[in-house]
């Protein structure tokens, strides 16, 4: 991913050379409200959809691989059923590369 040193460069003892990945698969961060909260399931299989050149999606399958237990926005002490929808959880999806996902790349996900 990122090179720290050159060829024939005298470096310290313990700096990194190198930053290496593993991009065979991507996790994609993905945020849901309340309702959809409800209907998640850890290894549920997902599609993933990226833009693609055409102005359309490439569509990926994946697995609903881990899911927050708490709301990323504090909830106030009385709250309407609008405000709760507010409220968003985390999730990541595992989806498998073929190359053309790269990392920061923002995705939409069917579940």
């Amino acid at each position: 991913m990122t090179k720290y040193a050159e060829t024939n460069e005298t470096t310290a003892i313990g700096k990194p050379l190198y930053k290496l990945a593993d991009l065979s698969s991507i996790i994609l961060r993905a945020y849901v409200t309340g309702p959809q909260f409800a209907r998640l399931r850890l290894n549920q299989q997902v599609t993933v959809l990226v833009d693609d050149a055409d102005g359309g999606y490439r569509e990926y399958p994946g697995t609903l691989v881990w899911i927050s237990d708490k709301a990323e926005f504090t909830p106030k002490t009385i709250q309407t059923k609008d405000e709760r929808e507010n409220l968003v959880y985390a999730t990541k999806i595992n989806v498998k590369n073929d190359g053309l996902l790269k990392i920061g790349m923002y995705g939409e996900v069917r579940f």
